[in-house]
């Protein structure tokens, strides 16, 4: 129906920086929100940075003045660049959108990417 692929994350030391790709495709009409989450282990998963289809953006205060969020509309991507990285933004990072198909709207995950900050 449609699928979320991420792309980026890994291992980087702290300060460093890495980016995060998100490409949705399938039966998709129109995307609303796109945006991530994490999970690092043992805690549930967050929100990090949402952006609307008109480009408005929200982050989670942890990662304000570091992060930002970005999207193409025409490619159904989402990126997400991060700054500054601390040794606990480790975690899982999920892609997320918010996806209308004909007569039919629903939320859809990416598989999750792995960031890890070493200090």
């Amino acid at each position: 129906q449609v699928q979320l692929v991420e792309s980026g994350g890994g291992l980087v030391q702290a300060g460093g920086s890495l980016r995060l790709s998100c490409v949705a495709s399938g039966s998709i009409i129109r995307i609303n929100a796109m945006g991530w989450y994490r999970q690092a282990p043992g805690k549930q998963r967050e929100l990090v940075a949402l952006i609307t289809s008109g480009g408005s953006t929200n982050y989670a205060d942890p990662v304000k003045g570091r992060f930002t969020i970005s999207r193409d509309n025409a490619k159904n991507t989402v990126i997400l660049q991060m700054n500054t990285l601390k040794p606990e933004d480790t975690a899982a990072y999920y892609c997320y959108a918010d996806v209308e198909g004909l007569l039919w709207r629903r939320d859809f995950w990416g598989q999750g990417a792995q960031v890890t900050v070493s200090s």
